[in-house]
């Protein structure tokens, strides 16, 4: 309902397999990374329409390791990433507090990640990405009995970065992402599950005018569980993986689990 604020933490563990552009000589590169989060959520009414603004500042510690033209190198970056704001809007369905046994609820949202994070133009690797990045989304969610199952399209824009890696300026053409989710809601209040994938695709990068063979095809797919902690608060446990469909990109396995209270 309107006037719901909702305070979060959480804490992601991600190990996996990187693979670079030949190009930079990096082999058998492998990134191990801890991320943790704090997160805020505001429920409000805007034009007569239910509507939440969320803000999320993560913070990583992430060592990539491999061979650097055949010898054994690493790299360790510890620091902020770049916080993101996200407004949403559900623009037709049933009413929060619906009793309904099936309902169908369309939404849209758009976000922005801020270029806040660490960033250092001699390094290649780098826990923010000095530029912008603009995701608007449109979804929806029919639930019936204790069924849901939605599905949400989203874009990803970016700004340039003027102060990519050796002085060059890095653009890329937007990647599109569809996911969907299953969620099952138990009888027993405030316990849920859900099973969800992902795939997002193009978005390749053009360094000083040139583009690069980086194209992204990575599917992504997720296992959840949520519980409530009394009456105010809830704990969810995921696990998610990733994984490149080109030669570029990442395969990662994570797991995470997060807590929240609202009021």
């Amino acid at each position: 309902p309107p006037g719901l604020n909702v305070i979060g933490a959480g804490i992601v563990v991600t190990d996996g397999d990187v693979f670079f552009d030949p190009a930079l000589e990096i082999e058998d590169a492998e990134m191990d990374a801890t991320s943790a989060a704090v997160s805020y959520v505001r429920s409000f009414s805007l034009g007569g329409k239910l509507a939440r603004l969320d803000i999320v500042v993560p913070w990583q510690n992430v060592t990539w390791s491999g061979l650097l033209e055949g010898q054994q190198a690493s790299a360790t970056r510890v620091g902020l990433s770049d916080p993101t704001m996200r407004l949403s809007l559900i623009l037709a369905g049933a009413a929060p507090d619906s009793t309904a046994s099936s309902s169908t609820v369309v939404g849209a949202a758009f976000s922005v990640t801020v270029p806040l994070g660490e960033y250092q133009e001699d390094k290649l690797l780098n826990l923010g990405q000095n530029r912008y990045v603009f995701r608007p989304q449109l979804g929806f969610v029919h639930t019936r009995g204790q069924w849901s199952y939605e599905l949400t399209g989203s874009g990803f824009f970016y700004t340039d970065n003027d102060e990519f890696f050796g002085g060059s300026v890095r653009k890329q053409d937007p990647l599109y992402a569809i996911q969907g989710h299953i969620i099952y809601s138990m009888k027993k209040p405030g316990y849920w599950t859900s099973l969800s994938a992902g795939y997002g695709g193009n978005g390749q990068s053009i360094i000083n005018g040139n583009r690069a063979d980086d194209d992204k095809r990575l599917f992504l797919s997720a296992l959840s569980f949520g519980m409530p902690l009394g009456d105010r608060q809830g704990l969810k446990i995921a696990y998610v993986r990733s994984r490149t469909h080109v030669d570029n990109g990442s395969d990662s396995d994570s797991l995470g689990i997060a807590w929240s209270i609202r009021f």
